[in-house]
């Protein structure tokens, strides 16, 4: 097998990880399978030579750990300083600003929105992420992130239809959030 096999079968496990946790309904253990999945593709991309694209995936992880535990805007502050000053910094090609701009902006969602907001930001997000995976001719992780540009679009309109019917599909969601404050 050859070395770029290898970093492929590395995005390919990263595809396995990535879409099982959609099966969580737990958002705690959905949170800790995102950071594992995210610190697998970041593995890949490192391996792809995309570092700049690695180091974003790997403060995806962390990121999405430390959000299990606060939601601090100084916090926030800090990881999107981080995957700027890493990302950029290890950019050689447009393209690689993508996934920067994509992990910026939805460490900033994670933080400061909730509910359809966070999820209309993480598509977009992905949107650049897409891209990316596609230019670097990354087969598990263009899998993955087309993957969840599908599933998330496809919840996004079943949230908005339900908001139009009146329902409220983040209830659960803003009821806990109370309970924490409490």
């Amino acid at each position: 097998m050859t070395f770029y096999w290898f970093a492929q079968s590395i995005g390919v496990l990263a595809f396995l990880v990535g879409i099982t946790m959609f099966f969580n309904r737990d958002d705690r253990r959905f949170k800790k399978q995102l950071s594992a999945y995210t610190a697998i593709i970041g593995i890949h991309f490192f391996l792809m030579g995309a570092n700049a694209a690695g180091s974003s995936a790997v403060l995806n992880s962390l990121r999405t750990l430390v959000s299990l535990r606060t939601r601090s805007q100084m916090v926030m502050v800090v990881f999107i300083i981080l995957t700027l000053v890493l990302g950029l910094g290890n950019a050689k090609h447009w393209m690689e600003v993508l996934p920067i701009i994509g992990t910026a902006v939805s460490t900033w969602a994670l933080f400061r929105t909730s509910g359809l907001t966070t999820r209309c930001v993480m598509w977009c997000s992905t949107c650049g992420w897409v891209a990316h995976n596609i230019w670097l001719g990354s087969i598990g992780g263009s899998l993955i992130e087309g993957s969840f540009l599908f599933m998330n679009g496809f919840n996004i309109i079943r949230f908005r239809r339900l908001q139009l019917r009146g329902i409220d599909p983040f209830k659960v969601e803003k009821e806990v959030k109370k309970e924490e404050a409490a």
